[in-house]
């Protein structure tokens, strides 16, 4: 059985958060919310908890995960010779929606790390994480609290539709505020290396540590081999059903036609700006899905997840997704939707049509 345990984000109850924080010093699970998405969290300290979360989301064992920290000055504890520039960026955006690749403290189980030197670490920018980790008394190690390749969790429901009756304590803390992940910065590199483009941007960042590297693979959402940090690897933030980036505008302005066409139902999944263009459309044809305005990326960041779902709750049989561009969050976004497309691009009308054929 799962409990539920309903706090307040603004004035977190003490008596609920000590209930949950008992929870993980006894090697249980309890997903809670942050500032990005909601987590799965055990102590990072517990190699056998931390086995439950792999266990629970279907997480291949060489997929590291992050640790939470309650605050900068308890970076030591959990990472080693961080150096300059890693002490220099903790102060000035944490609580905040940074991880920090480091040299690990032995005391970290290797589980948590996937066999590797290094450890990822964050402090979250949200009330009921900081109280549940420093009430915990230990780092909280959490991936994303959702199963494995679905689209991360924004929302209570999103949890309680992944989660329920598979983890100890599921927290409602109601939704979360960017609903894009950490970004991941690799600090034992030099110049620090971009890992994953997330809430916080590389002109953000770079204001404290200078030149921040920027792989090519963070443009496409290729996989590469051993991942330093979550994110990297794997297909993620998949709906169930197919999704395909559409190259070009005009691919969704087509959309409507072609799937009343094929007798198919499409999705598309789209700015309010490129909405207002398709104006009226065939209702039994086209389900519209807005991501929000195009120039305010944030709005369109925090409902991407909220979006991929709202795809799999559709009678769509296939969803074609907007291009953004790629500066700024926009790297985040695009960096998930091509891990949430697993490649697949839409160029034309006539392609889009032998999808829906297919």
């Amino acid at each position: 059985m799962t409990t539920i345990i309903r706090i307040d984000p603004v004035n977190p109850e003490p008596e609920k958060i000590r209930e949950a924080a008992s929870v993980i010093r006894r090697s249980g699970t309890v997903a809670f919310p942050t500032e990005t998405v909601y987590g799965l969290g055990a102590s990072g300290l517990d190699a056998t908890a931390c086995r439950k979360i792999f266990s629970i989301k279907g997480r291949p064992a060489d997929n590291p995960l992050i640790l939470h920290i309650r605050s900068a000055s308890r970076l030591g504890e959990v990472a080693m010779d961080a150096g300059t520039k890693a002490a220099r960026l903790s102060r000035a955006v944490w609580p905040g929606p940074l991880t920090m690749v480091l040299r690990k403290n032995p005391l970290i189980p290797s589980v948590v790390t996937a066999g590797q030197d290094t450890v990822a670490v964050r402090c979250p920018a949200h009330r009921i994480a900081l109280r549940l980790i420093g009430e915990s008394g230990v780092p909280i190690a959490a991936p994303s609290a959702n199963i494995s390749t679905r689209p991360s969790p924004t929302k209570f429901e999103h949890v309680l539709q992944d989660l329920d009756g598979k983890v100890d304590v599921i927290i409602d803390g109601g939704d979360t505020t960017f609903g894009v992940e950490s970004t991941i910065i690799d600090m034992t590199s030099e110049p620090p290396t971009l890992l994953r483009p997330g809430a916080f941007t590389v002109d953000d960042l770079e204001k404290y540590v200078g030149r921040i590297s920027v792989p090519k693979s963070l443009h496409n959402g290729v996989a590469v081999g051993q991942p330093l940090a979550p994110g990297m690897k794997y297909r993620h933030y998949a709906p169930s059903k197919r999704l395909a980036l559409a190259d070009r505008t005009s691919v969704m302005l087509h959309a409507p036609e072609v799937a009343r066409a094929a007798r198919k139902r499409v999705a598309i999944l789209c700015s309010m700006e490129t909405a207002a263009r398709l104006g009226a459309h065939d209702a039994q044809s086209a389900t519209i899905i807005q991501l929000g305005s195009s120039s305010d990326l944030y709005d369109a960041a925090k409902n991407l997840f909220n979006a991929f779902r709202a795809l799999d709750r559709s009678s769509a049989e296939l969803g074609i997704v907007e291009r953004f561009e790629e500066r700024g969050l926009g790297l985040a976004i695009m960096n998930r939707i091509y891990k949430a497309t697993g490649g697949l691009t839409v160029k034309n009308a006539k392609e889009l049509a032998m999808l829906l054929g297919g």
